[in-house]
């Protein structure tokens, strides 16, 4: 199932906008501080950092603001919104500081360094990869049906791919490992300023720890995590997940992602190339048709990334939504909708992310 070179680049029609944009965010609404546990939280060892909050040059459109604003007020649970249009003039944002998970949409960031590491010369998308069953991870893997008893070989490129358009949690660990593990991650956020964005652990070490278990390998595969996550008593499970959303070690601002976004688009994160094949990655993504997209007005481009926590019983811990709307015109805006902690039935949730991007569609050109 391996792509050839021409499969992952896709040249886009993206419009380079010319503006200076701040990666930072302000150094205020702190989470709460995480309960004590016996499982210990895999901390990052490194965050980027935190500067003052660049001036926006012109207020929103005022019926953009307000239908986002009440848009935003009806949902009843934890969510934050970012809207920011690419020129950096303006912003939206309801509860845009607060840390919160992220889940996939963090694999934006293993992305972006293996794109980088690629401009750099240490990878190329057409280097040969093996994966094996000691690769297997858990949850959303649909590689792990092409791995057989001598392995799946496949390449970089290919597992990016995976990874981008169908969320393939096994796919991005390997990517991972591949650029130097999660503090690599964490050096490139805290090198490229890119503020108010975490980075955990690896896909089965925050799922562990978000559930109150310890991870071991022999939990790799589809059911084994499952199976001991169920011998769990709701009231750990409820700890644990109570503890995670309280500071999320993936977390991440609904601000701090909308800058990465623009930035990315803009062209500063990565080579034009690079640029280029991830932001066509984006947009043929898989996942979420019922999230953002399905808000999205026809004529727009979407290009999108996912992520979605644990559940327990009804309640998830992260449900979200990021990704670049474009308008016909040219027009760029980042949109971030992070659901941390909700109750509400998914198609509720589905229905708050399409108001958000069906209101920037509406309100583009009034």
């Amino acid at each position: 199932m391996s792509l050839t070179p021409r499969a992952w680049v896709r040249v886009s029609p993206l419009v380079a906008l010319a503006f200076g944009l701040s990666a930072c965010v302000p150094a205020q609404d702190v989470p709460p501080p995480r309960q004590t546990s016996r499982i210990p939280a895999p901390r990052p060892s490194v965050l980027p950092p935190v500067s003052v909050e660049p001036r926006y040059t012109a207020a929103p459109p005022p019926a953009m603001a307000q239908g986002v604003a009440a848009i935003w007020s009806r949902f009843p649970d934890r969510a934050g919104v970012a809207i920011m249009r690419a020129d950096g003039s303006w912003l939206i944002a309801h509860r845009g500081t607060e840390f919160m998970p992220q889940q996939s949409v963090s694999k934006i960031w293993v992305a972006i360094a293996v794109m980088q590491a690629v401009d750099q010369g240490r990878l190329r998308l057409d280097d040969p990869v093996k994966v094996t069953d000691a690769d297997l991870t858990l949850f959303h893997e649909p590689i792990e049906q092409l791995v057989g008893a001598e392995g799946y070989d496949t390449t970089i490129g290919a597992l990016l791919t995976e990874a981008m358009t169908k969320s393939d949690n096994t796919a991005n660990d390997v990517l991972l490992r591949r650029v130097g593990g999660p503090s690599a991650i964490r050096d490139m956020l805290a090198a490229k300023q890119m503020a108010g964005i975490r980075f955990g652990s690896g896909e089965p070490h925050l799922q562990a720890y978000t559930a109150g278990i310890p991870w071991k390998s022999d939990y790799r595969g589809k059911t084994n995590f499952e199976k001991a996550r169920a011998k769990l008593s709701f009231d750990h499970r409820k700890s644990a997940m109570d503890r995670y959303l309280a500071d999320p070690i993936d977390g991440a601002t609904p601000i701090g992602i909308a800058r990465a976004l623009i930035r990315l688009q803009r062209g500063e994160l990565l080579s034009p190339q690079s640029t280029r094949t991830l932001l066509g990655m984006m947009s043929d993504s898989q996942t979420g048709k019922q999230r953002l997209r399905a808000g999205v007005p026809a004529g727009w481009q979407f290009l999108h990334k996912t992520g979605t926590g644990q559940d327990l019983k009804g309640r998830t811990a992260g449900y979200n939504d990021v990704g670049l709307m474009i308008a016909p015109d040219g027009t760029v805006y980042a949109v971030v909708v992070q659901i941390a902690d909700t109750v509400r039935p998914i198609p509720e949730r589905q229905f708050f992310m399409q108001s958000v991007s069906g209101a920037i569609g509406n309100y583009h050109l009034r």
